[in-house]
């Protein structure tokens, strides 16, 4: 199912490796055929018809802490949810990570029912049970390519789009974009953070954009500013995620989503 990672751990690899015990954990608890059932049933919205909206779509990030930058705010899910929304964002984004980024699926919850517009579970999903748990509550779900060999992610792409959610496949490299292009994903992200030592190089997103053509693209990570964002949108992004930054200073989504 998930990828062989390299011989020495990254932070990566124990996010993954925590997020596997609780996947483990889930299912111990949960009969699979009804959190199917669940997650057909649950009303989803648009998450990329979000995105392909005319001008630079924001993805606003509502997330405690972080492995590159520890502690951020300490904020309330829903209020903040609502701010984002009232600054233009076109969908949000919501941690449920507990241990590294201090997230919660009530965190999902809180925020979802706060706003109308679509919402992503981001985590590092490693298990079929978190892509239903995650269809019985939110309208997308966050893939990252580097965690699977190309038939899982084919199959896990496969299951989100079957329950209704919208599968954010993210990539950093060409092998990672050629491996969510073969997986069926018509939504990939570009990750300007590489996960294994948390650098930052909006560069990623230039270098790779030319070969996702005809996928919805998000650029993710290292948006600070109008500036930042403007770079991205004219290397070919339609979205871009911001996350630490937005979470210092909400007003930045009103001027990113302003821009011309």
């Amino acid at each position: 199912m998930m990828r062989r990672r390299e011989e020495r751990p990254t932070v990566l690899d124990d996010l993954a490796a925590a997020a596997l015990a609780r996947a483990e954990e889930l299912r111990s608890r949960v009969d699979l055929d009804n959190l199917y059932q669940e997650a057909l049933l649950f009303e989803k919205r648009d998450f990329t018809g979000a995105l392909v909206s005319p001008g630079l779509s924001v993805i606003s990030e509502i997330k405690r802490a972080s492995p590159s930058v520890g502690f951020i705010s300490d904020a309330d899910p829903a209020e903040w949810a609502a701010r984002y929304e009232s600054e233009g964002a076109s969908c949000l984004s919501v941690l449920t990570e507990p241990d590294r980024f201090k997230g919660s699926l009530e965190d999902l919850d809180a925020a979802r029912a706060r706003v109308a517009i679509p919402v992503l579970r981001k985590d590092f999903t490693v298990d079929e049970a978190q892509i239903l748990e995650a269809g019985k509550r939110a309208d997308a779900v966050l893939l990252i390519a580097a965690l699977f060999e190309a038939g899982a992610l084919a199959r896990y792409v496969s299951l989100a789009v079957e329950v209704g959610l919208t599968p954010l496949v993210e990539v950093h490299d060409e092998a990672e974009a050629d491996l969510a292009l073969e997986s069926g994903a018509r939504v990939i992200g570009v990750n300007n953070r590489d996960l294994r030592d948390f650098t930052v190089d909006l560069s990623t997103t230039e270098r790779l954009a030319p070969r996702l053509a005809g996928a919805t693209l998000v650029a993710e990570s290292g948006v600070k500013s109008v500036e930042d964002a403007r770079r991205l949108r004219d290397a070919g992004a339609d979205a871009v995620l911001v996350g630490e930054a937005a979470m210092r200073d909400p007003g930045v989504i009103a001027k990113i989503t302003s821009i011309s």
